[in-house]
């Protein structure tokens, strides 16, 4: 007789999480082929299922199912759809996945967030018969995932652990650090905890009692005690043990659930996909609906070596790179993938923040010309603008290299756009000059001022066209310079009128000259010192304004660097700690001083100050002992 794992029945509401993604189906219909897996085991990523990710801009979540072929891990993927088909199912011995397959929907309780599930080939398939090629499968599903679920069927034997070497391998598939960090003291694959994905145990077709030593236990103590450590040291225990101590450190988050069979009948067996809920056993549904809620509950969203959180984008970029580094012979590199996926979004971040200021520029431009003060209010609000928007998308930009080149695309189009008002300050005063003087340029062609008193005239009707273009608004940065030109240029022409007047005495003339002469060099004083000002003005804002950015975006950079090395070391510690007390309790004492020499290595032992009595009292225990 089957256990009866839930006693009550699942709540109405629950059933909401999925009937929100069958509603959503038309997000993505069908699964496609995100890394296909040819007749000589090359891997390839498939374009269509790139440029779906590259269409999803929004945060994901990556849950990945693992295990030995025909053990019905596609029906469990689809499960988590919503959808009773999708990914390909068999009811043969041959098996029907082949790569890895990729289903996006919206993730049914993250608003704004993707679900992002992953269908792996079955490991151990006799008729490829590459075990190479499954150990690139199952990394890969590591590597791109946030939840890991491994999929087996009966029982969790020692079969069943042994089936799962492939955690074993990881460290010889998986690099964390470039060969430039390579000196670092901590060891690599203590590093492994804080970027795996978390682990959940998915039995199927479990036909036993939930017991130990005639004690009812859970699932999750059911996996711990088949994960146990034998004592001793020989060649037949360590073997024993290094699958379990293995996925014990990886994956320090470790759940586990056990399904019944879902049909009656072998005939059933062959049908799943066509068959309905009523059709099914109702604790095989029970224990499905935990299962979904467990997995859109607590998976957490992918991210990055560094806590930065992974678009769908990002994803797609992820996938290209570690295929491309397998195929080409090499070990993946957290470090490397980082380094090159942080290039192509920080590059895509420019051009991003680059268009939000060039639109908004683009307003100013529609108004020219403007004032010095407005360009400069514009461009301090729209540089800001860009830079948030660059923030937002760019990651790991340490050196501010990225944030520089925004700094020099965006200067570079200031620097147009200034030039653009001069000139179109420069056309609007010259047509404003042209336009006042057009009735003075008529007297003079007249003969008007080359009569006595002439030149009185003259300066009366140029002054009063002077003080006319000083009040008319908006006529850009060019104003005073314009009208120092074209003073000068008629310079010699006042001073003809100057010399025909003979009403004047030839001294009351040279004394008008110099007058036109000081007047003149007032005026281009007065034009050089307001350009002088108005340039240290514009300088000494953008020097603050640059250096107020560089230093708010190093400080936030540093902050989130910080919080997110601490959160990852906090995860790792709790896992040696978790993994330390059992070492004890078991009589490993050798390997948890080990484990203590580890976790006092580490530069981050906050959570240390947090179980310091429970870590202290197993050590005094086992040293009394």
């Amino acid at each position: 007789m089957l256990l009866k794992l839930f006693s009550n029945q699942r709540r109405p509401e629950d059933n909401s999480m999925v009937s929100r993604i069958m509603s959503c189906s038309k997000y993505m219909p069908a699964p496609v082929c995100l890394i296909e897996n040819d007749e000589n085991g090359k891997l390839h990523l498939r374009k269509e299922a790139k440029d779906i990710l590259d269409g999803i801009s929004e945060p994901v979540v990556v849950v990945s199912v693992v295990g030995l072929y025909r053990t019905g891990k596609s029906y469990l993927m689809n499960r988590l759809a919503g959808q009773q088909s999708g990914f390909a199912l068999g009811s043969t011995i041959e098996s029907k996945t082949k790569g890895i397959w990729m289903w996006c929907v919206p993730h049914p309780n993250k608003g704004g967030h993707t679900l992002v599930l992953l269908d792996t080939e079955g490991l151990g398939d006799v008729q490829k018969g590459d075990s190479k090629n499954d150990s690139w499968i199952f990394c890969l599903a590591v590597l791109l995932s946030s939840a890991l679920v491994y999929n087996s069927r009966g029982t969790i034997d020692n079969n069943a652990v042994e089936n799962l070497h492939y955690v074993a391998e990881l460290t010889e598939q998986i690099k964390i650090r470039s060969a430039e960090a390579s000196d670092e003291e901590e060891a690599e694959d203590s590093e492994f905890v804080r970027v795996f994905p978390s682990f959940i145990w998915v039995v199927r077709d479990f036909t036993l009692d939930l017991e130990i030593d005639g004690k009812k236990v859970t699932e999750d103590d059911y996996l711990e005690y088949a994960l146990q450590l034998k004592k001793g040291l020989s060649k037949k225990n360590s073997d024993y043990n290094l699958p379990r101590q293995c996925i014990k450190r990886y994956f320090p988050s470790r759940k586990c659930f056990v399904f019944p069979l879902p049909v009656k009948t072998r005939e059933d067996m062959t049908r799943l996909e066509i068959l309905q809920d009523q059709d099914l056993v109702q604790q095989f549904l029970e224990v499905s609906g935990h299962f979904c809620d467990h997995i859109f509950v607590n998976s957490a969203v992918k991210t990055l070596k560094g806590g930065h959180i992974v678009t769908g984008q990002m994803l797609g970029g992820l996938v290209e790179i570690y295929v491309d580094t397998i195929s080409s012979g090499e070990v993946p590199c957290l470090d490397n993938a980082v380094l090159v996926l942080a290039n192509l979004e920080n590059q895509a971040a420019v051009q991003k923040a680059l268009k939000v200021y060039q639109r908004g520029m683009e307003e100013v431009k529609n108004t020219l010309p403007v004032s010095i003060e407005n360009l400069t209010c514009a461009h301090k609000k729209f540089s800001s603008l860009a830079t948030s928007e660059f923030t937002k998308h760019s990651f790991n930009d340490e050196k501010i290299e990225y944030l520089k080149k925004l700094e020099e695309a965006v200067d570079n189009f200031y620097v147009d756009l200034l030039v653009e008002n001069e000139t179109a300050s420069e056309k609007k005063c010259r047509d404003l000059l042209k336009n006042l003087f057009s009735d003075m340029n008529k007297r003079l062609q007249d003969g008007e001022y080359g009569q006595s008193g002439g030149y009185v005239l003259y300066c009366r009707d140029r002054d009063a066209n002077v003080e006319q273009y000083h009040g008319e608004p908006n006529k850009g940065v060019r104003a005073e310079a314009v009208l120092e030109e074209f003073l000068t240029e008629r310079e010699p022409e006042a001073n003809s009128i100057l010399c025909m007047d003979n009403k004047l005495t030839e001294n009351e003339i040279q004394i008008k000259k110099e007058m036109e002469k000081a007047a003149l060099l007032e005026q281009k004083s007065k034009e050089e010192e307001e350009k002088r000002i108005e340039c240290e003005q514009m300088m000494e804002t953008e020097n603050a304004r640059h250096k107020d950015r560089v230093k708010q975006l190093e400080e936030k950079f540093q902050k989130e660097k910080e919080q997110q090395q601490q959160q990852e070391m906090d995860r790792a510690i709790e896992s040696k700690l978790k993994e330390q007390a059992e070492m004890l309790k078991i009589g490993f004492k050798d390997e948890a001083d080990n484990l203590k020499e580890e976790i006092n290595k580490c530069p981050y032992v906050s959570l240390l100050n947090n179980v310091k009595v429970e870590s202290t009292g197993v050590f005094e225990a086992a040293s009394a002992s």
